[in-house]
């Protein structure tokens, strides 16, 4: 026992593991030694087992009272075994389940068979060599079994990391044989001229004697163009569920690699799996972290990127066709892709996928309303009216924000209460808590009445739609406006009408609490600076000013590879007094505009400031009808006063 110790103390032990790249550690090796030289041993242990199990056994008794017995006639029957010198006795009348008498033999038994064949004892010679062989070979495999296991460990990981090398430049798009994805264009609403260009694909897949007979060809690809969240993947999804022929999706951003060559590799790839399965759709995604404009730039021309967009140029047009592959790429980034890429016989068809229109945002909602419960006192087409702007991605969020706090709520189904409530989260954030009626929270007051009652005095500018003082994200205050139509052109009314309601605001601080007690916190800045911007726009994009009707900016862009670094200026430094004394005066003017609106109707804005302050929030309805009663009042005061 003292000899096993060691080994066991060994074979405890926790051994720690370190692997860098796939590569075999110190530590590894020490701990992989360790474990085969402690199986080395296990054999010589084990072979000593059956002496000791021996020594332990009961039931021996004597050569000499072997030989006694038998003269009595005790002995029924003896197994003598050369090989281990020992001898199994049965006696006579002794139970089966009784275990036999183990005697030690001599090296000379002839004295003993003698007894036996005088005595007429059954006896016979067993050998347990066989045994004791396999005993050997099971001892002898208990070590060389884990050894070979850990041998084939280390092989298999060395041919995968063999094999991922040799797969570097394979395509990773995934691909289906008839794309299952659950979508079809029935569950995509709001987008229907795109619709209708898209549903022209799927009918030249399944149909293309249709056109072929008239001379038309299948256009080789469509570029899904649009802003974040309006449906260009849903799209891609549902082409793929209505064609069902083989589909592959990749994202832009997989092709692009640290290495050279590897990106034109995997569009090589991926081209020669499509041939092989066309017709089918290739399906890119944001196209344009691989497609960006070339050029000189603030990078150089021999990049990976470029060499990536290369060869996808001469995958779709170059030297040899691409027969029966439909490309359908998406990007919100249309700007900043290659011409090259944009050019008829690459993407034949640009598919505007834009922000939903008013009855769009009704079919969106109520596709997202088929599995919600939704009072039947809900309007849809409110909600739809309430959220301009919203892309079908907000309006799928404002259900599912409306759903949870229906359940937080322990109610049955959505009522109009948590569909206000999720639109003001969606628009605004997080309710905050409660401001303590203070001096603060008058001022804050102040300011959000004299912005709402500005925007609803002045001509052209949309209705109130909430007032509210409960904190929301970062605002301690907060006013809705909601366009009774689509904005799809400002006039130059409706331009000055939104600087001076956005200026209302501070104007009321300036003309209750007087100029020290202007205020200037995170939600004003960015208020200014939007006032700023319309004004400037007006100035040098629009042609609204005395200095004429020039476009004197273009809309900045960013800097990316391909474009120039510095922005040249297009205007002498004479012009460029002029637009800001123009800036200035619309500004100046705007705000002369608010503070004259405040003071005029300064009664009603402190009957609108009590009113908020007692209940937090006022409805835009209740707002205006507030305001028209006094107006009303104070035209009929007007007409009793005598001339």
């Amino acid at each position: 026992m003292q000899q096993r110790s060691p080994m066991l103390k060994l074979t405890t032990a926790k051994p720690e593991l370190g692997t860098i790249n796939n590569k075999r550690t110190p530590k590894t090796v020490a701990w992989s030694g360790a474990l085969i030289a402690s199986l080395m041993i296990l054999p010589s242990i084990f072979s000593g087992t059956p002496a000791l199990a021996q020594k332990a056994e009961r039931g021996e008794i004597s050569y000499g009272e072997l030989i006694r017995r038998t003269d009595k006639g005790e002995v029924k029957r003896v197994e003598l075994d050369e090989t281990e010198q020992t001898a199994k006795v049965y006696l006579q009348g002794q139970k089966p389940d009784t275990p036999p008498l183990q005697v030690r033999l001599l090296n000379q038994n002839t004295e003993l068979i003698n007894k036996l064949k005088t005595k007429n004892v059954e006896f016979g010679e067993v050998s347990s060599a066989n045994s004791r062989a396999a005993v050997g070979l099971l001892i002898n495999l208990m070590w060389i079994l884990p050894l070979v296991a850990l041998m084939l460990l280390f092989l298999r990981r060395s041919s995968n990391a063999s094999s991922q090398a040799m797969n570097f430049g394979k395509s990773r798009a995934r691909f289906q044989m008839e794309a299952k994805t659950g979508v079809k264009f029935d569950d995509v609403a709001g987008v229907e001229e795109a619709k209708e260009e898209l549903q022209e694909v799927v009918t030249f897949l399944k149909q293309p004697e249709r056109f072929t007979a008239v001379g038309a060809r299948i256009p080789k690809g469509v570029l899904l163009v649009g802003p974040p969240g309006t449906g260009k993947t849903l799209l891609a999804k549902a082409i793929a569920g209505e064609a069902g022929v083989p589909f592959f999706s990749i994202s832009g951003s997989e092709f692009v690699e640290m290495f050279v060559g590897v990106g034109a590799s995997r569009v090589r790839d991926l081209f020669k799996k499509a041939k092989e399965n066309a017709p089918c759709l290739i399906f890119i995604d944001e196209i344009d972290a691989v497609g960006r404009q070339r050029g000189a730039g603030i990078g150089g021309g021999n990049d990976e990127r470029e060499q990536t967009l290369n060869q996808l140029l001469t995958e779709m047009d170059g030297f040899e066709g691409n027969t029966g592959i439909i490309i359908i790429a998406a990007t919100n980034r249309p700007d900043v892709l290659d011409s090259a890429l944009l050019r008829p016989g690459r993407f034949d068809r640009q598919v505007i996928v834009d922000a939903p229109d008013l009855k769009g945002r009704l079919e969106i909602l109520q596709v997202h309303a088929r599995n919600k419960k939704i009072e039947e006192s809900v309007s849809l087409e409110a909600i739809a009216r309430r959220t301009p702007g919203f892309t079908g991605a907000d309006l799928a969020n404002l259900l599912n924000e409306a759903a949870i706090l229906t359940a937080r709520r322990r109610k049955d189904a959505i009522t109009i209460l948590e569909i206000n409530d999720a639109v003001d989260r969606v628009v605004a954030g997080m309710e905050g808590t409660p401001l303590v009626d203070s001096k603060i929270k008058r001022l804050i007051a102040y300011h959000e009445v004299g912005y709402a009652i500005v925007g609803t005095l002045l001509k052209g500018h949309d209705p109130v739609q909430k007032v509210s003082l409960i904190p929301r994200g970062q605002s301690r205050g907060l006013t809705w406006f909601t366009p009774d139509e689509e904005h799809f052109l400002m006039s130059r009314l409706q331009l000055l009408a939104r600087i001076t309601a956005v200026l209302g605001g501070r104007a009321a601080e300036e003309v209750i609490f007087g100029l020290p007690e202007v205020t200037g916190g995170m939600q004003e800045n960015r208020k200014l600076e939007y006032a700023t911007s319309i004004a400037r726009q007006m100035v040098t994009q629009y042609g609204m000013s005395e200095i004429g009707q020039f476009c004197l900016e273009s809309p900045n862009s960013e800097v990316f590879l391909g474009r120039d670094w510095m922005n040249k200026s297009e205007y002498s430094e004479e012009i460029a007094a002029q637009i800001d004394r123009k800036v200035r005066e619309i500004l100046i003017q705007c705000y002369d505009t608010a503070k004259s609106l405040i003071q005029e109707n300064r009664t009603v804005v402190d009957r609108l400031v009590e009113i908020l302050i007692e209940q937090e929030t006022i409805d835009g309805e209740q707002f205006r009808q507030i305001v028209a009663e006094y107006n009303q009042v104070a035209e009929e005061a007007k007409l009793a006063v005598p001339n």
